[in-house]
Parts: C-alpha cells; sequence; structure tokens
C-alpha cells in the first residue's frame, strides 16, 4: 500500500503525506464551507461526512499504521499481516475522501477541451459518460464507490465500481479521476433511500477543473 500512496499523492491535493514511515496522515481542510454545496449536499452531511466520518479513517488509519511499524520493527510476520485490512480500509478511505472533496465544488466549470476530447472518444457524449457514472454508483451493492479512472496502459478513460474503501489505483491499476461516494453516511440524511436522486443531484457540483486537472497529470 505505502508504493500505491507514493505513486497517488502527489498528484493529489488536499492529502496529507502517507508515505513517510514516521509521518501521521492529517484530516484535510475542504476547500468549502461545509453549507457550500446546499441544496445537492446539505450542511449537516457534509459535516458529518468530513468531520466524523473521514476523521475516523485518519484516526485508525495512523492507529494501524503504527502498529505496522512496530511489527515491522520485531519482524512480526502474522501482525503484519494482520494489519492489511485496517490499512486497506481506513487507508483507502482517507484516499477516497480526500479526492471527493476535491472533485466537488459550487462553482460551475467544464472539462478541459483534452478532457471532453477523451470523453467523446470513449463514451461518445458527456451524457453518456453520466449514465454509466450513474449505473455503476447505484449499482453498488451495499456500500461502495463508482469511479471514472484512467487506465495508463491504454490511455482509455473508464468507469468501475469499488467496493467499501478500497482505493481505485491501489486495487485497479486505474488513476482517479471522479469518485462518487455511494455509502449510505454521504447521503442518506437527506436523499433517504433513493440513491439515483443523489447521484443524479451529484453532476451539478462536479469540479470539472479539478477532474481536467488530474486528467492532465
Amino acid at each position: 500500500m505505502m508504493s500505491i500512496c507514493r505513486q497517488i499523492l502527489p498528484k493529489t491535493r488536499g492529502l496529507a503525506s502517507l508515505t513517510s514511515v514516521r509521518a501521521k496522515a492529517t484530516l484535510p481542510e475542504l476547500p468549502y464551507d461545509y453549507a457550500a454545496l446546499e441544496p445537492i449536499i446539505c450542511r449537516e452531511i457534509m459535516d458529518v461526512h468530513h468531520s466524523k466520518h473521514h476523521q475516523a479513517y485518519v484516526t485508525n488509519y495512523n492507529a494501524a499504521k503504527e502498529q505496522l511499524d512496530e511489527a515491522v520493527a520485531k519482524g512480526d510476520a502474522n501482525k503484519i499481516i494482520s494489519l492489511q485490512g485496517a490499512l486497506r480500509f481506513n487507508g483507502g478511505g482517507h484516499i477516497n475522501h480526500s479526492i471527493f472533496w476535491q472533485n466537488l465544488s459550487p462553482e460551475k466549470s467544464n472539462p478541459s477541451d483534452a478532457l471532453q476530447k477523451a470523453i467523446i472518444r470513449d463514451f461518445k457524449s458527456m451524457d453518456c459518460l453520466k449514465a454509466e457514472l450513474k449505473t455503476a454508483a447505484v449499482g453498488v451493492q451495499g456500500s461502495g464507490w463508482a469511479w471514472l479512472g484512467l487506465n495508463k496502459k491504454t490511455g482509455l478513460l473508464q468507469v468501475v465500481q469499488c467496493p467499501n474503501q478500497d482505493p481505485l489505483q491501489a486495487t485497479t491499476g486505474l488513476v482517479p479521476l471522479f469518485g462518487i461516494d455511494v455509502w449510505e453516511h454521504a447521503y442518506y440524511l437527506q436523499y433517504k433511500n433513493l440513491r439515483p436522486s443523489y447521484v443524479d443531484a451529484i453532476f451539478d457540483i462536479v469540479n470539472w477543473k479539478d477532474v481536467s486537472a488530474r486528467f492532465s497529470a
């Protein structure tokens, strides 16, 4: 997981470094107020989602990382292996949410020319991309994410699902460009069981400047 973090983090704004053995992850500040994304996402959801849920991933990742460092120092292979689940879940939660906050914005924007061309090439149109992302997001069984990612080997854009907090690049090799969080804590207070309505609405607050910057990087 550490090698993956080295690949992702220098290109991802708002993420605290996870690469140093002694460094601790920290909760990134939002680039906007908790109420800034209303009426699409209400203040209460943003507050709880960022300050409680994301903070929990950071706290638990740091705790697991500290135990890992101790286990590595002792050469305790059993302990090292037992910690992989906690590192994947909490480290992934930190990575995913740090991208998610930047992917959203109260300010309207459009994809760059280069990204628009890639979208048309790979999905025929923006509407087709949104439809494929919606199908992936709504179709996640239980909790997880729908992602627009870049396949660096083929140069093509792809839409994929990731369960739970599995980080996209670490588990699929795709570079994350835009993610939709479909854990219930991301929308249930406002949209109840209407996940499709939440997914439809979130397209109105996509920060295409950020998505385009990730694509060009």
